[in-house]
């Protein structure tokens, strides 16, 4: 699952005693860990002390002692961050995480300019910042300031995170500690305790550390998928106010695996992963600016200050309360009856029939359009022109910028649709939980807050139609493009894609019309994606990009070559195509970009307009 998040397609790791002892503390019977054991053994991946070294192509050594502790943030999990130097990298980072306000205001004030095409100036607008004290709040009977790094969100959550036991048992006797010392959460931190399972739940309770978790407010909300996946629910109301009164850049801190922008919540544009102890050590700060090493996190009740290294558990004592907490009986228990379910989905009506049965009313799943208008015949290839630029965008644009997740905007253009079918905007639910609604999701798609698509001046998911150049959302705008019969695309910096790769950021952009992206670079598996939802993906050569070709996105587009490599059955792999744009006001732009066509299988999913076409033809 985590794998694509380093750029692999799996990880691979020799089997040993431990790994053994795993599955026999997880539940697993003694027959299958025999089996295991054998079979690891007969094909030479079974490790011991006396297996022979294995050969690599590279080998990377790392000296234990340099590890220091570390979060990664604040808007990619790549960006690592070592804890004492979290305070000097936010600061480095405000004035970039400010930029855009999504809303156009009276008192919005200049960030910079640049230079439009034509020679005139576009100036960007933010809201005035935040005054030196910051943004006074009143929240249960507290009054308060918040201020930039103020942390409003700290989460443990992660179906993967929450998976290592001594993390949690290190959170829970964290906590511990803290509450002796008298120690509680600061009162704008909203709180959360979300495992990926019930296991989790029951060897803290076994440990006697669930009371102390609760007391600090980390309660159990749910298991699965919460904050990680923006589903952390509204911030309280006067903190969100405070938010937005100051144009505060406030923080979050889970336990995720992801925290690219918009993803966490929309309010909050700081979003920093940690390991579940230090989750619970911020929420007693309260503030990214702490410097946890030199800087106490609170006073006790007789004014002394506590410092993290004080109450911080030591590995022997983590060991020793999972060895007397953590049984094989819990795993066994808790999935004994896992496939059962409870009775609410035992008394789910069954329709009967052989093919799925529609329910035109429901607002979850419709039946998509991918089919509509195919033939049996693979379509032949043609060249691409009428081209127009959807979206602009630069480096590190991620798949949570692509596609819909998280909670869905009353004012967006999805809410408006469920709002439209009477969908009260309390059951909205999530992009997640309608992800069998293409309607919702192709709404949803490049509709993040945090969406800075150069064709307009904010942020969001907001374009421009063109020729005529008037502003609405990338929705709207594509559904004009295409009763016109345009043609769309998008053009990209690096590392396009990158992120979890979801389907649906390849099935959006294609069922609004885009034909073609063009990127100096892919994150591979949404390359691979784009392709099988029938999107060319192009790549620009070696020291071409956007801004060194004068590029706008104001342009009509037209690409030769397809013809060419792919026409009358033809099947070439890696070709270029010559992209000729016009400007809107004479001249032209020819340039020519390598189609990421790079395997033979890939050309004929592009051929067919897409993996399911090709699958379908198959069939038939």
């Amino acid at each position: 699952n985590m794998a694509p998040e380093y750029g692999a397609t799996c990880g691979i790791f020799p089997v040993d005693r431990v790994a053994l002892e795993y599955l026999e503390l997880t539940g697993r019977d003694e027959d299958r860990v025999a089996l295991v054991e054998s079979y690891m053994r007969e094909q030479g991946l079974f490790h011991t002390e006396d297996s022979p070294e294995a050969e690599y192509t590279a080998v990377l050594e790392l000296d234990l002692s340099t590890v220091e502790p570390s979060l990664a943030g604040p808007r990619r999990p790549q960006d690592r961050i070592f804890l004492g130097d979290l305070p000097r990298s936010f600061e480095r980072d405000l004035e970039d995480l400010m930029v855009q306000n999504s809303r156009p205001s009276a008192e919005l004030t200049t960030l910079g300019r640049w230079e439009k095409e034509g020679g005139d100036e576009e100036a960007v607008a933010v809201q005035e910042p935040a005054t030196e004290e910051g943004v006074e709040v009143t929240y249960r009977d507290e009054t308060f300031r918040l201020d930039h790094g103020s942390v409003v969100i700290a989460a443990i959550t992660s179906c993967t995170n929450t998976s290592n036991p001594s993390v949690m048992v290190g959170a829970g006797l964290l906590a511990k500690k803290a509450a002796e010392r008298g120690l509680g959460t600061r009162p704008w931190v909203k709180t959360s305790l979300a495992p990926g399972s019930k296991v989790v739940t029951d060897y803290l309770k076994e440990a006697g550390l669930m009371p102390y978790l609760e007391e600090l407010g980390f309660h159990l909300v749910g298991y699965g998928c919460t904050t990680c996946i923006g589903n952390s629910g509204p911030l309280p109301e006067p903190i969100g106010e405070g938010v937005e009164k100051g144009n505060l850049v406030v923080a979050s801190v889970l336990s995720g695996n992801r925290n690219f922008e918009g993803r966490i919540h929309s309010d909050v544009r700081a979003n920093y992963l940690a390991s579940p102890p230090l989750v619970v050590a911020y929420a007693l700060a309260g503030d990214v600016t702490v410097n946890l090493y030199e800087d106490p996190l609170g006073r006790d009740e007789d004014g002394e200050p506590v410092y993290l290294r004080e109450i911080w558990p030591s590995q022997e004592e983590i060991d020793a309360t999972v060895r007397k907490a953590l049984r094989s009986e819990m795993f066994e228990e808790e999935y004994a009856d896992v496939f059962e379910g409870d009775e609410s989905w035992k008394g789910l009506e069954i329709p009967e029939g052989d093919t799925f049965d529609w329910d035109e009313e429901s607002t979850y799943v419709k039946q998509p359009p991918f089919f509509v208008g195919m033939s049996r015949e693979t379509p032949e290839v043609g060249d691409l022109e009428g081209v127009r630029a959807l979206v602009v965008v630069g480096d590190s644009v991620t798949t949570d910028h692509i596609s819909p997740a998280g909670a869905i905007d009353p004012k967006s253009p999805a809410g408006e649709y469920l709002l439209e079918r009477d969908v009260a905007p309390r059951d909205f639910n999530s992009y997640g939980s309608r992800r069998g609604n293409h309607e919702v999701m192709m709404r949803g798609t490049f509709a993040n807050v945090r969406l800075r698509n150069r064709l307009v001046d904010r942020e969001g998911g907001y374009t421009v139609h063109l020729p005529g150049g008037e502003e609405t959302t990338i929705f709207d705008a594509a559904r004009r493009y295409s009763e016109e019969g345009v043609p769309l695309m998008i053009l990209a910096g690096k590392e396009y894609g990158t992120g979890s790769s979801r389907d649906w950021a390849a099935k959006g952009p294609a069922l609004l019309g885009v034909k073609v992206v063009i990127a100096e670079s892919y994150e591979r598996i949404h390359r691979s994606n784009l392709i099988g939802m029938g999107v060319l993906p192009l790549e620009f050569l070696p020291g071409d990009t956007v801004d060194s070709l004068g590029l706008t996105g104001h342009e009509t587009y037209r690409l030769e070559g397809l013809v060419e490599s792919l026409g009358e059955g033809r099947s070439a792999t890696g070709f270029d195509v010559t992209v000729l744009a016009e400007r809107p006001h004479g001249g032209e732009v020819e340039f020519e970009a390598r189609a990421r066509l790079d395997t033979p299988q890939e050309v004929e999913y592009y051929r067919h307009g897409g993996i399911l076409h090709y699958v379908l033809r198959q069939l038939w």
